[in-house]
């Protein structure tokens, strides 16, 4: 009886083996060979390639398809800093779904992880090009008990241009809006080497970055993959985690929950090292097996509050570069009828017996100039309004090929410029608008007749000191709609005294003093506290790669 059993069993794992290997068979079918002279046989699965516009703000790539809606559906996240092997991880996820086993002696890959190596230099602007953009991989196997849809993002930090940065936020910001996108997430993968140690200033802004992307409700679902591991604790990586103020899933003993894995799945396989070579293996796999059981049980999150932090942030960059320029064009406006009450005051001869004079003034002159194709990567348009002759969205959402989609327009009118005005009323195009000051010559008929032939000099400085009061009035207008943002955020956002917020504090806060706001003030200068040293470092950091882009461009 028991010899009955032991066959069974045997014969029931041949068919299983079988079944397998034929699966496998048929994928490498489908697949392109990346590297065959090596053990394990590299190969590169063919993935649909969904034709978007340029207008779209991602890339997407699916494999195989979804036929049976009832199968689970998982949507991660993954983010991290450039060069901590994100790409690996998605590979050996693959790979993982696939129940690849060292002893296949094979290893799938559906990233354009090897694209770089098999390109001249002439293509070098469209690999740029590919891993500037978010990509979603859409992965739907027979093998597999999940469907799964993966959301790249380009690596942070792979130059000082923190410009660059910001447009993955701005990314995910409109993949967010686009229709049939994605509206929830099931885990966030913060991907960092298991090798760190005390956190650079650079690295503490990458930190800091990343988790400003979010909304306060998504903690409970980000996780921590430390990559290049041995199989120990990170302890000291765990401990620059911490000095981050990292949020994160907390597992029962109140600590981050974190998953280990090695990248040297695809290494080629040497005898010397095959011990150390099969640990790796296992140890990847295993970190993939309990992180799929997290994903199994944790509770997905919908997407929209991390969306209207990302709009809140995007907001906020808005408003602070709009009111620089206002606050400068309403500070010359004060100038130039500072001079004009001068002259009146020192020609009063002139304007007593009614006889014309001339007058020097500094006058402001809006240009529409061209944008410097160098400074941005996703695009080389701003988003400007015409009747406020205003720059509303720099960078403007490139993907956007109808203005009432910018990330700017809510219920068809800017959230920007001086009077809110129509989408149609703006335009996308490589310029912006820069204010130029020049001297002008006036004469005081001229001046009369601006003010309706008033010749009271008395009654042109009331009217003078109305005009300049409305300048002020919209100034005040919009630091406090910068202020409003810096609120919201603080109420929704998971990193609350954001690097991105901070950036601005100081300025904001002169400008609140300047309007006689100054609880508005205490508030931001609390903020600014309560961010610490470590965030300080990394601010300067900030200021400085921010300061180097000004004066490379």
């Amino acid at each position: 009886m028991d010899t009955v059993m032991v066959d069974c069993t045997e014969r029931q794992n041949m068919i299983s083996l079988e079944q397998k290997l034929c699966n496998i068979t048929e994928i490498i079918n489908h697949s392109s060979t990346v590297n065959e002279s090596s053990i394990p046989v590299q190969y590169r699965l063919n993935p649909r390639t969904d034709l978007h516009g340029k207008s779209e703000p991602y890339k997407q790539k699916t494999f195989g398809e979804r036929n049976d809606i009832r199968k689970p559906h998982k949507t991660i996240l993954m983010v991290g800093e450039t060069g901590t092997g994100k790409t690996t991880l998605i590979n050996t996820m693959i790979n993982y779904m696939l129940d690849v086993k060292r002893d296949d002696k094979v290893w799938f890959e559906i990233t354009d992880e090897h694209l770089s190596e098999q390109t001249d230099e002439s293509d070098e602007i469209s690999v740029k090009s590919q891993t500037s953009s978010i990509t979603i991989y859409g992965v739907y196997l027979k093998e597999s008990p999940i469907d799964l849809t993966i959301i790249d993002t380009p690596g942070y930090g792979d130059t000082h241009n923190t410009e660059k940065d910001k447009e993955i936020s701005i990314g995910l910001l409109n993949l967010s809006r686009c229709d049939n996108c994605i509206h929830e997430i099931d885990a966030v993968c913060l991907v960092i080497k298991s090798t760190v140690n005390r956190l650079s200033d650079r690295q503490i802004y990458i930190f800091d970055a990343i988790q400003s992307l979010f909304g306060k409700d998504i903690a409970e679902n980000i996780v921590l993959f430390f990559t290049h591991s041995v199989g120990k604790p990170p302890i000291n990586a765990l401990k620059a985690v911490k000095v981050a103020k990292i949020k994160c899933a907390i597992n029962d003993k109140n600590q981050p929950v974190f998953f280990l894995f090695n990248n040297s799945q695809s290494d080629t396989y040497d005898e010397q090292y095959e011990v150390i070579q099969e640990q790796s293996w296992d140890l990847s796999f295993k970190g993939m097996t309990h992180f799929f059981k997290f994903v199994e049980n944790v509770k997905p999150k919908i997407f929209q509050l991390t969306q209207d932090v990302l709009q809140q942030r995007n907001q906020l960059e808005a408003n602070i570069s709009n009111l620089r320029s206002r606050v400068q064009e309403v500070e010359q406006k004060q100038n130039e009828l500072k001079q004009t009450r001068e002259a009146l005051e020192k020609n009063k001869e002139y304007i007593k017996n009614k006889k014309n004079f001339e007058y020097e003034v500094e006058v402001q002159n809006k240009e529409r100039v061209d944008i410097d194709p160098k400074k941005w990567r996703l695009t080389t348009k701003a988003t400007c309004c015409t009747v406020c002759e205003e720059n509303c969205h720099y960078p403007g959402c490139w993907w956007a090929s109808n203005l009432s989609w910018c990330s700017m327009m809510k219920d068809d009118h800017c959230t920007v410029c001086t009077n809110k005005c129509h989408y149609s009323k703006h335009i996308k195009e490589a310029k912006i608008y820069e204010t130029k000051i020049k001297k002008e010559m006036r004469t005081y008929e001229d001046l009369k007749k601006k003010y309706d032939e008033i010749g009271d000099s008395v009654s042109m400085a009331t009217n003078m000191e109305e005009e300049l009061q409305k300048f002020e009035k919209e100034k005040i207008t919009l630091v406090i709609e910068a202020f409003n943002c810096v609120e919201t955020l603080e109420e929704i956002a998971l990193n609350t005294d954001s690097l991105l917020t901070l950036q601005h504090i100081d300025f904001l806060n002169e400008k609140l003093k300047d309007i006689n706001e100054p609880q508005k003030a205490k508030i931001l200068e609390n903020i600014k506290k309560r961010s610490g040293e470590e965030k300080h470092g990394a601010l300067r950091y900030l200021t400085k790669c921010l300061t180097s882009k000004k004066s490379h461009s």
